[in-house]
């Protein structure tokens, strides 16, 4: 086993990086635009509460929806495959978490907060950016971390559609019986995921140092 897994990264080295670079380009472009929309779709939404029952329900109903099966529905209603269609439906994927965690943040500041900001004299754009913002950045950011690892796995499948990734090390070691090939694919995934959550704990500490005070 060790052999072969050597002897592929001696002969398919090049190979490997471009898999892994597709996989993190997909992954990252995937979750950039679930941030993109579905933050100020979650703070317009918090501001409504049939609005907000409405959005929780509906996104939370599309997160029982296995990651497979949502392929499969995007190519059958698009007719495509390759990895635009797979990027969109990986931020689709990513949407639910994002999207729930900042309208739920948004929706539970604490209200005596908000009145002395506005008591102060404070703008509308300022109580946002200085008090609303940092007060639901925690729950935000833990949407985001969520949202990130469930693409990181689900990009897995978008080999199936085109999309290119560590999936395809995986699906062809299926198709070959090639345990080095799984072994390579599957521990990337999982390294990956990891290494991404680290990364973002560290963003955290550094955009968020008020979460990790000690109580």
């Amino acid at each position: 086993m060790i052999h072969a897994i050597i002897s592929y990264f001696d002969s398919s080295s090049a190979e490997y990086v471009h898999a892994l670079w597709q996989h993190i380009a997909i992954a990252v472009a995937a979750v950039t635009l679930a941030i993109v929309a579905g933050f100020p779709l979650g703070v317009l939404s918090s501001r409504n509460r049939v609005a907000r029952s409405i959005v929780t329900g509906t996104l939370s109903t599309l997160r029982v929806i296995p990651s497979l099966a949502l392929l499969f529905l995007i190519v059958v209603l698009t007719g495509q495959v390759g990895f635009q269609v797979a990027l969109f439906a990986l931020t689709v994927l990513a949407l639910p978490p994002v999207m729930i965690n900042t309208t739920v943040a948004f929706s539970h500041l604490p209200p005596a907060t908000v009145e002395a900001a506005e008591a102060l004299g404070m703008s509308s754009f300022k109580i946002f950016w200085q008090v609303k913002l940092p007060l639901a950045a925690p729950v935000v950011f833990a949407g985001i971390k969520t949202a990130t690892t469930e693409v990181i796995a689900s990009a897995t499948l978008a080999a199936f559609i085109g999309g290119g990734g560590l999936g395809t090390l995986i699906f062809t070691g299926l198709g070959l019986m090639r345990t080095d090939l799984l072994v390579i694919g599957g521990a990337s995934v999982a390294a990956l995921s990891l290494a991404s959550l680290a990364l973002l704990n560290l963003c955290e500490r550094r955009l968020i140092p008020w979460k990790h005070l000690p109580s």
